[in-house]
This record gives C-alpha cells, sequence and structure tokens, in this order.
C-alpha cells in the first residue's frame, strides 16, 4: 500500500546568535512537530561557536553560516516554477535585521505564484525598544507573542501606528519546558541546596556593578555552608551571544580566586539542565526567570542595583520576584504573584500554548497552497514612510533601497566552494577573533584610560 502519512513541512530557520538560534530552531519544533528544520546563521560578530550551538540543546543539525545577501540567493536559486524550497521560515534575529529579510524577501519573491509564509517574535523578555522592534518586524506573517501580555502590548503598539496588527499571535517561550521543581529533594538527601545565579552578558555593565555582585554571590556561599552556590555564565572568553560582554565574570572572578569559598563554583552549559538541580534561581532580569517560574522554582530578581529600566529588572514589578542578597542572605524565598503568572503564560502546558500558533501556520499554508497564493510581504518600514532609516537598515546587511543585494556583496558570494573559499573562512575566523579581542580587551582598556 502506498504511505498515506502526510509529508513533513520544511522549515528554515536563520538566526544571528546562539540565543536566537536556540528560539528559532525550538518554535519550529513547536508550531511545526513533524517539520524538517533546516538552520542557517548569520555571519557577523555574535556568530556562534560549536560549544555554544551544543549547549542550546536542539538536536539539530549545526546550522550553516551564511550573509544575508547569500541566504536570498540561495531561496532564489532552490525555488522551483512550482514551489519555494520552504514551507515556513523563522526569522530567529534582531529588529533590524528582520526588517532587511522582510524587504529582501519581498524581493526575492516578487511575481512568484507561491511563497514561503514568514514566521518572527522575541527570544525573551521584550523589556526595551518595544516600538523599534516590534515596528521592525511587521510585515512577517506570523509575529509570535510570549504571553499574553506582550500579545497586549503588540497590538495596541500596532493599532497606534494604524498598522495592520492581525499576524500578531499569542504563544509561549518554546524553552519552557523541564521538569517540576521539587521541593523536598535537599531534604530527602538526593543533592544539596542549590542557588544559581543566572548571569548576563550585558546586565549590568559596569565593572564595579559586577564585581559587586560576584562578591554578594560569594559572601551568599560563605553565610550558608550547607549550601551549593553556582554562578551560571552565557558564554566562554572570547565568545559573543545577544549582546558583547566587555567583564566576563570569570575574568573577574579569576583575579580573586583566593576569596573563593569552597561551595562556590562557576559553570557553563544549557540552563534547562542547571535548572534542574536548582532550588533558587537568583538574576537581575534574565529569561532564566521565566524558564524558573515556569516549573516553579524559587525565583528572586535582585534590587540591589535599583530597580531601573536600563537593567530589565523593572519588567518584574507586580511578580513578587524582586528581592535583595540581604533579604535572600537571610532566608527570604519570594512567593510569585499568581496574576502576574498568568499574564505571562507560565504553567501552561506547551500543546496548549502553541496550539492558536500552530493552527495559524495551518491557515497560512493552505492559503499559499491556493491559486491566488499568500497576499506579497508588506512592512510597516518603505522608503517613502522611513526614507533617513530604511536605506541604512538594509545596507548594513548588504542590500539596496528595493531589497536587492549590493553589487559588492554579489560579487562576494560568487564563489562558495574550494580552497578560495576555505581561505575566505580562515579569514573570517580570524578576523572574528581580532574583533573580539579588541572589544573584550582593548575599548575597555581605552574608555578606563579616557576616565584618568
Amino acid at each position: 500500500m502506498p504511505d498515506s502519512s502526510p509529508t513533513p513541512l520544511r522549515v528554515a530557520v536563520l538566526a544571528d546568535s546562539d540565543t536566537r538560534w536556540k528560539w528559532g530552531a525550538l518554535t519550529a519544533r513547536r508550531i511545526a512537530p513533524e517539520s524538517s528544520v533546516t538552520g542557517y546563521v548569520l555571519r557577523g560578530r555574535a556568530t556562534p561557536t560549536e560549544r555554544q550551538l551544543a549547549e542550546t540543546g536542539t538536536d539539530l543539525d549545526a546550522p550553516a553560516e551564511i550573509t544575508a545577501a547569500e541566504f536570498l540567493s540561495e531561496l532564489a536559486r532552490r525555488r522551483t516554477p512550482e514551489e519555494p524550497p520552504y514551507d515556513a521560515l523563522v526569522l530567529a534575529c534582531v529588529g533590524n535585521t528582520v526588517q532587511a529579510m522582510l524587504h529582501g524577501l519581498a524581493r526575492t519573491w516578487h511575481g512568484t505564484a507561491r511563497r514561503t509564509a514568514v514566521v518572527t517574535g522575541y527570544v525573551g523578555v521584550v523589556y526595551e525598544n518595544l516600538a523599534s522592534g516590534l515596528l521592525a518586524r511587521h510585515g512577517a506573517d506570523l509575529i509570535l507573542a510570549n504571553s499574553p501580555y506582550d500579545a497586549r502590548r503588540f497590538r495596541a503598539l500596532f493599532r497606534g501606528v494604524r498598522a495592520d496588527g492581525s499576524a500578531v499571535t499569542e504563544c509561549a517561550l518554546p524553552f519552557l519546558d523541564g521538569a517540576p521543581y521539587d521541593p523536598d529533594a535537599v531534604a530527602r538527601g538526593d543533592r544539596p541546596h542549590r542557588v544559581v545565579f543566572a548571569v548576563q552578558p550585558s546586565v549590568p555593565s559596569s565593572r564595579a556593578d559586577r564585581s559587586y555582585l560576584l562578591e554578594r554571590a560569594r559572601e551568599h556561599a560563605r553565610r550558608h555552608p550547607a549550601r551549593e552556590v553556582v554562578l551560571k555564565l552565557r558564554s566562554r572568553p572570547g565568545e559573543h551571544t545577544t549582546h558583547l560582554e566587555e567583564l566576563p565574570y570569570q575574568r573577574l572572578a579569576e583575579r580573586t580566586r583566593a576569596e573563593q569559598p569552597p561551595n562556590f563554583s562557576l559553570a557553563y552549559g544549557n540552563m534547562g539542565e542547571i535548572l534542574d538541580g536548582t532550588d533558587l534561581l537568583v538574576t537581575v532580569s534574565s529569561t532564566a526567570a521565566l524558564e524558573s517560574l515556569h516549573r516553579g522554582i524559587p525565583t528572586a530578581v535582585l534590587t540591589d542595583l535599583g530597580i531601573r529600566e536600563q537593567l530589565g529588572n523593572h519588567y518584574f514589578i507586580g511578580s513578587g520576584c524582586l528581592a535583595s542578597w540581604d533579604e535572600l542572605d537571610g532566608g527570604a524565598v519570594p512567593v510569585p504573584d499568581r496574576d502576574w503568572l498568568a499574564g505571562q503564560g507560565l504553567g501552561v502546558p506547551a500543546e496548549s500554548a502553541f496550539a492558536t500558533a500552530r493552527a495559524r501556520l495551518a491557515g497560512l499554508l493552505e492559503q499559499a497552497a491556493e491559486e491566488t497564493g499568500l497576499a506579497p510581504l508588506d512592512p510597516y518600514y518603505t522608503v517613502r514612510t522611513a526614507p533617513g532609516y530604511l536605506p541604512g537598515a538594509l545596507a548594513r546587511h548588504g542590500l539596496d533601497v528595493k531589497g536587492a543585494p549590493q553589487g559588492g556583496h554579489q560579487a562576494a558570494t560568487a564563489q562558495t566552494t574550494g580552497v578560495r573559499a576555505a581561505s575566505r573562512r580562515l579569514l573570517r575566523r580570524t578576523a572574528r577573533g581580532a574583533y573580539r579581542a579588541g572589544a573584550q580587551r582593548v575599548a575597555p582598556m581605552i574608555r578606563r584610560w579616557g576616565q584618568l
């Protein structure tokens, strides 16, 4: 008998950092569970290393490294007169990159009968640049909102600028899973009480503030010798993630290693695996707080440096999780507010949280298969509405004002195989290493000199 099972959807994910690759790949699995996923990462300062990709826990083949112009050329090359190479494309990139890709894709698919459905969204908590980031994503077929709270904000913003908000689709962060917290594990003797301080690459930014937080975590270990205190790091020195880290915590820790208590340690690895053995998650404003709260793990969002927009901890006002190291040292355990949790969509099973997104994608694919197909992509920004912004945003990705690859970028993509390509890859890795060294070592030193 012939196989009557449905053909798996073909989904591509284009990301620009390790965290966005994790979000994009897992989102693809949530909205198209039986799909075949092909990954691409944009070449740039935040291109992830093999180690970073492995720690995302996506269980997918490593994504191919590519430029925006090369990706558009790849889509054009692989399409047939009957259909595009992918059914859906997840753009897991920063807002300006999504904007450039929407214009590039609109040009690539201009005049074609069928095109790919485009999905985008945010990798975590949206606590800054809401207007600029959201309007840059306008034009995608699905704009995923990670919570009821985000969905309301997104739709209200689009109404405020007279833009179509029908693409906004409520779901959840795709990595909100893992075993529920077991509060009796320590009492049973299964493991010691573990406190995890999840650090962030860019928050806070100053050496004094980062040194302060490091010392407070160590002090907590000294005050509670029966506890394990773990500093959860995002990246190793020289690696980049979504944000630039000029003062890695591990470098600060190395300089004061003699003062480190025996029950204090540094850890890398997948956050989900770290949370499996966590009894208290402490952070300034990391998305890890949402992962922790989703599992029911006690979670503290630090107020030591104030509750300020630049730190991102203002997002957690009303959560019940705001606390200082002094309070945690004294034994305080924050109790989250149930209404706040519900507004964030926490505690909802993934099957339910992504049901609407799956249904909407299925509807888009049905429409794409019809004779009229999907409507052309229609981003909010155009050269008429934003002539002082859009050309620069496109040029940064090698595209002209029509979304076409500029001459120099087209020439650079002509030779993609053989010795010449290998030499270019080696040169890129060397240049990237030099950039990272300059950004993480030389630039901070120059800034310090300027303050003398």
